[in-house]
């Protein structure tokens, strides 16, 4: 079980979505907890007292090595992926926000001036990996089990098996779930938190971690403001306040409106990441 959110650690399994060979090993990157017994033999005929105040303390300090180990991979992560000069985005939402309807229009339009390559996170099935490769992109799918988040060992796995192309864009698409990610740094070069107008506009002040991370947040499926209850403009100023720096971008990934910025903020990315490139002096 991970420490820091208490979602289930079976193992994650990365399938190559060209031969969908399938492994099980233990990547989790997880620690996990002793057991911790009681000896049944005592007697009850006296009073005493039970202090479990270590056992805060000791939560604390597992998440604390949990959160560490995963910088760790995370920042090798960050290496691999800057000396094959791949750009990587970690994109997250709440269920049904539309992340592989954008990641789907993104790579029929994107892919045509650079390669894509996309790993997926489920807890389960190949549904979504499936839909991306016949967007038009290499994947290789991640199923969590009951895991609610991607680690930075998952996708070094995934990295290994989808051996993504130099000088390509790497989109990792999260489990759907604002709480857990946030707190899990995957090697990305920014996190891209998507909302759609079906879901509340107060949801950036409910997952104020999240929204504080983005690099981007998108707005997706404003065709449908006609018919919800969302306030765009409140939306955006409850981003704002507690992320000034993050770009807001409302858009439609089923129509395609509004997609002209979502390119831009990339090309501006690759290019600020292309800037920063040491120069080869030989």
């Amino acid at each position: 079980m991970c420490a820091t959110c208490g979602c289930g650690d079976d193992g994650a399994t990365v399938t190559a979505m060209n031969a969908r060979a399938t492994s099980r090993p233990d990547v989790s990157g997880h620690a996990h907890p002793h057991d911790h017994h009681h000896d049944q033999d005592h007697h009850h005929g006296h009073d005493h007292d039970h202090d479990h105040d270590h056992v805060h303390t000791e939560t604390i300090t597992l998440e604390q090595k949990v959160l560490a180990k995963n910088d760790l991979l995370a920042e090798r992560n960050r290496e691999w992926l800057a000396e094959r000069h791949i750009l990587a985005f970690n994109l997250t939402s709440s269920p049904g926000a539309g992340k592989t309807t954008l990641l789907e229009r993104t790579i029929r339009d994107v892919s045509r001036d650079r390669p894509v390559a996309v790993i997926e996170g489920d807890q389960e099935t190949l549904l979504d990996a499936d839909r991306i490769t016949a967007a038009g992109a290499r994947a290789v799918q991640v199923n969590t089990g009951a895991g609610c988040h991607l680690d930075a060992a998952m996708v070094h796995r995934a990295l290994q098996a989808l051996e993504p192309e130099p000088d390509s864009i790497l989109f990792i698409e999260n489990v759907g779930n604002l709480v857990c990610p946030a707190l899990f740094d995957l090697g990305e070069h920014s996190k891209v938190v998507i909302i759609s107008v079906t879901e509340g506009d107060d949801k950036p002040l409910k997952y104020p971690h999240m929204f504080a991370a983005a690099g981007v947040v998108i707005v997706n499926k404003i065709d449908l403001l006609p018919y919800v209850a969302f306030d765009l403009e409140k939306c955006c100023a409850h981003v704002r306040s507690m992320n000034r720096g993050a770009e807001i971008l409302p858009m439609s990934a089923t129509t395609g409106d509004g997609s002209a910025g979502w390119y831009d903020w990339i090309d501006t990315q690759a290019n600020s990441a292309l800037s920063l490139r040491p120069v080869d002096k030989t």
